[in-house]
């Protein structure tokens, strides 16, 4: 069984999370643990109309974001990686400074001590200096830094395909390949 956390914090973008708990739910050999914090919930229901309960729903686990003594707060309990998404600026921050203010950033800090993948999908823009600063010390740390850019070459046709195509790319990153990415060429004629 491979293990996903996927942390969702209060910046704009939940359903990059929510759709990656969607997309995963059905993939027999995949169990997800879920942090997802008291703004999260606030911004869920603001931008894509779900409560708490709808959200849980798509998880296999969900932990509270206070519980700094969770399984997946310990490098012996064996994840994939983890995925931040959306990921604000202050949870950035706190991965960037080891600063283990609560769960999804000890998880996210666990994940980087073990040499394990984070994905940082960051939602914010535009970015001053100290934007960068923090994305250049979580990347010196292990993390690699995912904004929600979207790949065009796919010619998407809706906001969902969208979506699809950001979250199956960084899904990708933590070595979960699903069928709802357009690579790039893949149709095997290379010219």
């Amino acid at each position: 069984m491979r293990r996903i956390i996927i942390g969702l914090t209060g910046a704009s973008g939940t359903i990059y999370g929510i759709r990656a708990l969607e997309m995963l739910r059905d993939v027999p050999d995949v169990e997800t643990h879920a942090i997802i914090s008291p703004s999260a919930l606030l911004t869920a229901q603001t931008e894509v109309d779900m409560g708490a309960d709808e959200i849980r729903s798509l998880c296999d686990h969900v932990h509270n974001h206070r519980d700094i003594g969770a399984s997946i707060a310990s490098g012996s309990f064996r994840t994939e990686g983890m995925l931040v998404m959306p990921c604000s600026v202050k949870t950035l921050s706190g991965i960037a400074h080891c600063y283990d203010s609560d769960l999804i950033v000890r998880a996210a800090d666990v994940c980087l001590k073990e040499r394990r993948r984070v994905v940082l999908m960051l939602r914010e823009t535009p970015f001053h200096a100290g934007h960068i600063a923090l994305m250049d010390q979580a990347t010196r740390n292990g993390a690699i830094i995912m904004p929600p850019v979207p790949g065009f070459y796919s010619k998407p046709k809706t906001i969902d395909d969208i979506i699809n195509q950001s979250v199956g790319r960084a899904l990708d990153l933590v070595g979960i390949h699903l069928p709802h990415v357009h690579r790039w060429k893949d149709d095997g004629d290379d010219g």
